[in-house]
């Protein structure tokens, strides 16, 4: 129970929302973390609320799932402005917006990238794409095996379904935003 006029823990709703997703393929816990490659004790905590839901769990779980992650992060029909800002080892992300169309479901981030920590994200749902606009600051982005490298002005894109990184160059912070287009299964 929350005090009045404040809102529930982050991992609270990611939870009741990772739940229902999980109960609803009729998947046990240790199928979604086996599926997922992350630990079940991990999982408990994010479904309890005891565990701070972290960016590259989330992607992970959203994976396996074949959800975008936003269908974790915020209740269906709710205005993006009330998901929370998720952090990874050097991401920190805000959802600024959702766009279903038929097809795919788009989701635009305002994104952060820490300084000397390198961040690599888990492969998302087969044809998974992610396109990056940098504002400020040099980004090392994209597969694991071959990152591109953006500035201020300059947009990249990649196939996320492999194991991609996220990285600042130098010493400057990076200001970009984060398309990620998600195919419907």
């Amino acid at each position: 129970m929350t005090a009045r006029g404040t809102s529930p823990p982050p991992g609270t709703a990611v939870g009741r929302r990772l739940r229902e997703l999980r109960e609803a393929r009729g998947w046990s816990l240790s199928e979604l973390a086996r599926l997922a490659g992350v630990g079940k004790a991990t999982l408990s905590g994010l479904e309890n609320g005891t565990r701070d839901p972290r960016l590259e769990t989330l992607y992970a779980v959203a994976g396996a799932l074949g959800v975008p992650m936003s269908a974790l992060t915020l209740d269906r029909g709710a205005p993006p402005s009330t998901a929370s800002a998720v952090r990874g080892e050097a991401v920190l992300s805000t959802l600024l917006e959702v766009f279903e169309e038929p097809a795919a479901t788009y989701e635009l981030f305002a994104l952060r990238i820490v300084a000397g920590v390198e961040q690599v994200s888990p492969a998302h749902s087969a044809g998974v794409t992610e396109h990056l606009t940098v504002f400020r600051g040099r980004a090392v982005v994209g597969p694991v095996g071959a990152p591109l490298v953006a500035g201020p002005g300059e947009h990249v894109s990649w196939v996320a379904d492999t194991p991609h990184l996220y990285a600042a160059e130098g010493d400057e912070q990076v200001h970009a935003s984060l398309l990620i287009r998600t195919p419907r299964a």
